[in-house]
Parts: structure tokens; sequence; C-alpha cells
């Protein structure tokens, strides 16, 4: 009896891996048991590179306000006191928006926690 190794399974495996390292260099993009150990890695960096860009939006948000309200004579850490006892609820993203695109309106929120 003929031994049976679905080629076209295994092929399409490896062509899988191989069109991930399409653009490496070197051995990294065409020789299959090399590409496979650097698309893994890639793609460990990739999960990681998700999360970190979360944390580094976040961060430039805080720098946007905090460099907008100084202009206004509070820090960042008493705008945000101020917002949350007012009740007032807009997110880092929006303020920091607000701050950049629309100064006067910016004002306009700094004064009323104020």
């Amino acid at each position: 009896m003929p031994r049976s190794v679905n080629a076209v399974a295994s092929r399409a495996r490896r062509k899988r891996i191989l069109d991930q390292a399409k653009g490496f260099y070197g051995k990294r993009k065409n020789v299959y048991t090399v590409a496979k150990n650097i698309v893994e890695k890639g793609m460990t960096y990739s999960y990681v590179g998700r999360k970190l860009k979360k944390r580094e939006y976040r961060q430039l948000w805080i720098a946007r306000i905090n460099a907008a309200v100084r202009a206004e004579g509070l820090t960042y850490s008493q705008f945000i006191n101020k917002l949350n006892t007012k009740g007032i609820e807009l997110n880092r993203k929006v303020l920091a928006d607000l701050a950049m695109n629309e100064p006067a309106s910016f004002k306009a929120l700094v004064d009323s926690v104020k």
C-alpha cells in the first residue's frame, strides 16, 4: 500500500509561513525552518506591540492635557480631580483632542472647573 503524506496540506502550511516572512533579509525569507522561528518571534512582538500602543497613546494624551492645563494655571492631577468632583466624564482622548484642536472650548472647560 502506498504511503499517504498529504503533500497539499504540508506545502500550504510551509507556503503560509514563507508568505508571512516576505520582505525579511537573507535566509529568513526563503528557508522554512529559519522563517518559521522568525515569524513566530515577530508574532509575539506584534502582540506585545498592540498592548504598548495603548499605553503610549494614553501617555501622549496625558502630556498634551498637562501642557494645556498648565497654561491655565493648574496641574494635570488637579484638573482631573476637579473634573471628577464636578461629575464631568470626558476621557483623556477627548480632552487631549480638545486641547490640541479647539483651545477656546478647552479653556472654557478649564474655567468651568476652576
